[in-house]
């Protein structure tokens, strides 16, 4: 996870959050992928700290979708934990379908969680984004639709490039999409060095991409990030190869998701 220590334009408080939540919305970001942090700017699952930022973007009036993360950082690795926030006023939460690595921990996703965690999004009118590290991730989401598990149509996000699990390549980009089920929308973005190429790529192929201080640091070689300068970049790609950028309404529409909450 990145911290203002390695960039110091990481959002971390809530302000922060919402203030690049509203900036981003304004230069075309239609979905805002939110990582909550306690008071020392460490992940956390916190419920409270999640409430905060959607009361903000709720008061501002920012008109996003916004989608909280159920990852494996930010304290104990139990449904109770990384679900404890999936009971707020959210369009969307990340699901993991399946354990990777991550550089120095494991991306730990157990079956009893995987259906613990999807039973309190479906509970609440929260879709799914199926968070794929990697190939077989995206093969046990199919496993969980035969289960009635997980309910079709599917989104994913190809996270390409993460050190221990799959290479940020088009060839492996286009293998993962090959294994959508047919009715399936995606996103993918690219760690690190991979960002330009991966976005570039998922354009190209008719899907839709995810960028931020998240995925890279760096807007360039020396060049630190701010989520802004790397929105703009996506801009400027999709218009040169003639893709349109979603409102928001069209977003929903193109995902499944209801109105603004």
């Amino acid at each position: 996870m990145p911290s203002k220590q390695l960039n110091p334009n990481t959002p971390v408080t809530p302000d922060e959050i919402v203030d690049t939540i509203y900036e981003c919305q304004k230069l075309g970001v239609s979905v805002a992928h939110i990582h909550a942090r306690d008071s020392n700017g460490e992940p956390t699952h916190s419920r409270d700290i999640y409430k905060q930022i959607l009361d903000k973007i709720k008061q501002r009036k920012v008109d996003v979708i916004t989608q909280l993360s159920t990852g494996a950082r930010g304290g104990e690795n139990t449904i109770e934990s990384r679900g404890q926030m999936l009971d707020l006023q959210c369009d969307m939460g990340s699901l993991a379908t399946g354990s990777s690595n991550f550089p120095d921990s494991i991306n730990a996703n157990s079956p009893e969680l995987i259906e613990g965690l999807c039973k309190r999004m479906y509970s609440n009118g929260i879709k799914p984004e199926i968070e794929a590290f990697d190939v077989g991730m995206i093969s046990n989401a199919k496993r969980f639709v035969k289960k009635g598990v997980l309910k079709e149509p599917l989104h994913f996000n190809m996270v390409m490039n993460i050190p221990g699990s799959i290479e940020g390549t088009p060839k492996n980009l286009m293998h993962m999409v090959e294994q959508l089920p047919q009715s399936s929308t995606w996103t993918v973005c690219g760690i690190g060095v991979s960002q330009v190429q991966m976005i570039t790529m998922g354009i190209l192929l008719g899907g839709h991409v995810r960028t931020g201080i998240e995925d890279t640091l760096y807007f360039r070689k020396g060049i630190l990030a701010t989520n802004a300068m790397l929105v703009e970049r996506v801009v400027r790609i999709a218009k040169e190869i003639g893709r349109e950028i979603a409102t928001a309404s069209e977003a929903r529409k193109i995902l499944g998701v209801g109105a603004m909450k």
